[in-house]
């Protein structure tokens, strides 16, 4: 078996496994009463508006097909819409089986459909992934802000016998630069001490991979720039919107505002990160958020595995559409090959 095939399999194994013990460990603190409680409340919520959540991931995903399709121009490229956002479902339907998956699939049908190099859509993929990477710190920031005084209270009350004050907001935000400028210069000194290590070497054309994807975007011309930027937003904007659409769908959260959505949507993030597909973890994050606004465990629980599964649902779904679009696309050119010769 091939290193990087086996090195897969293993990663496979570590992401799911996370999201089988966060369910396993959310059910064992759950009394037989709790857990039909949940059921209740998944089969008793008003699932249009999980519907509607589908619309709107598929609408998200739509965007950034088109916003994929502006980094292709600058190599001279102009692939078609069915195309990029074929692709971009394949790969997020991908990614719910292996990690990272979906990169490697999204530049592969990308090869068979629009005779795009691979190495050049891997480019493309790398870029985004910079974007979306810097994005999210800017959400994580932005969300702490939403977050602070929600989370500040709730950690007071459950550890009111130990924490007797917390810093205010502006001491975080000062002593996060301070940790940054700090990195900054450990960095500096180790590159100019340890200028022959490999990691070094590594973390340099890492940063400069970076830094080159990023200059690229800023070679779209001011016009695509910009709408590569509005793209983005609407992108997380989108994804937060679906937040809002599933609190609808319960009586016990139909009053919460766009900040908690805003919380919840960081809170799922961090799920799809660290377990596969978010399976387990990212309902769990939901619930936590949302107790943070008085929700219920039942409610919360619920919401977070409709808002989860809605999501998926509509992935796998549209997936595999478009696996069968570009099976029969690829046959049907292979057919006119033949009958070129």
């Amino acid at each position: 078996m091939k290193k990087g095939r086996f090195g897969d399999i293993i990663k496979f194994c570590l992401f799911l496994g996370i999201g089988v013990f966060f369910i396993y460990w959310f059910l064992l603190k759950l009394d037989a009463g709790q857990k039909a409680a949940i059921w209740q409340s998944f089969l008793h919520a008003r699932h249009g508006w999980a519907v509607a959540v589908m619309g709107v991931i598929l609408l998200s995903h739509l965007i950034r097909a088109l916003r994929w399709q502006l980094l292709y121009r600058t190599m001279g490229h102009h692939p078609r819409l069915s195309n990029t956002f074929g692709s971009v479902i394949v790969a997020y339907m991908a990614n719910l089986a292996f990690p990272r998956l979906g990169e490697v699939a999204r530049c592969a049908t990308m090869r068979t459909s629009e005779q795009i190099p691979l190495d050049k859509s891997l480019g493309t993929v790398v870029t985004e992934r910079i974007v979306d990477v810097l994005a999210f710190f800017v959400i994580v920031l932005i969300g702490l802000i939403f977050l602070y005084g929600q989370a500040r209270q709730w950690i007071q009350e459950t550890l009111a016998q130990r924490v007797e004050s917390l810093p205010a907001m502006w001491h975080i935000v000062l002593a996060l630069l301070l940790l940054a400028a700090f990195a900054i210069l450990l960095y500096r000194h180790c590159r100019r001490r340890y200028a022959g290590s490999r990691l070094i070497q590594r973390t340099d054309r890492f940063l400069s991979g970076c830094a080159a994807g990023l200059r690229s975007i800023f070679h779209l011309g001011r016009r695509d720039t910009l709408l590569f930027l509005l793209y983005s937003a609407t992108i997380y904007l989108l994804y937060i919107i679906a937040g809002l659409l599933i609190f609808r769908a319960f009586d016990a959260t139909v009053h919460l505002s766009f900040g908690a959505a805003f919380v919840i949507y960081l809170f799922g993030s961090l799920g799809m990160t660290f377990s596969q597909g978010g399976i387990g973890l990212y309902p769990v994050l939901i619930q936590m958020a949302l107790s943070l606004y008085g929700v219920d465990t039942q409610t919360g629980t619920a919401a977070g595995w409709l808002l989860w599964s809605s999501q998926q649902a509509i992935v796998i779904v549209s997936g595999l559409g478009f696996l069968i679009y570009f099976s029969l696309k690829k046959r049907g050119g292979e057919k006119t090959n033949i009958t070129i010769k």
